[in-house]
């Protein structure tokens, strides 16, 4: 098998497992690290050519990323999302890019919104903490520490890589 074959595959592997990281990290420390981040982004601009997607294409995703970065600003100014959360959607836009960035952000929406409605389930007692969860989920009983939008992010790219052109294009 050749290196560019391997580095495809990697691609395929690497971009799942990161969201997956990212996902659990969000949802254990409340925090997604810039190093995750950026090593999302090295990865797509390392990718997306070696998938085949034109200048065009990639110019597409980035707008669609940098639309992404300007909306999820706005809601990390506003105390809606951290500002992790806001870089890991404007990271993921770029994977997703301008054809599949829709569906990516209408599951991942809908998935937060599931995940608000648990963590406010949570904080209002309605549903119980066992005694045995882990000390760093303690966070969730805290009104002052927010939503781990991070984990829906996370959630909605596994659902949906692997229906994406990238999957088209690298396998």
């Amino acid at each position: 098998m050749s290196a560019i074959a391997l580095l495809k595959y990697a691609v395929l592997l690497l971009f799942p497992l990161l969201m997956t990281y990212a996902g659990i990290m969000d949802l254990l420390t409340f925090k997604i690290r810039n190093v995750l981040v950026l090593g999302l982004l090295l990865l797509w601009l390392i990718a997306a050519p070696l998938a085949g997607f034109t200048l065009h294409e990639m110019g597409l995703s980035l707008a669609v990323g940098l639309a992404t970065f300007c909306v999820t600003f706005a809601f990390f100014a506003a105390g809606w999302i951290g500002g992790g959360d806001a870089k890991l959607a404007s990271v993921a836009a770029l994977w997703f890019g301008w054809h599949d960035a829709l569906p990516y952000f209408a599951l991942a929406s809908v998935l937060g919104g599931m995940l608000t409605l648990v963590v406010l389930q949570l904080r209002m007692g309605h549903i119980p903490f066992p005694n045995y969860w882990p000390a760093c989920l303690s966070r969730f009983r805290d009104g002052e520490s927010g939503v781990p939008y991070g984990v829906a992010f996370a959630a909605a790219a596994l659902i949906l890589f692997h229906q994406t052109e990238w999957v088209l294009r690298l396998a």
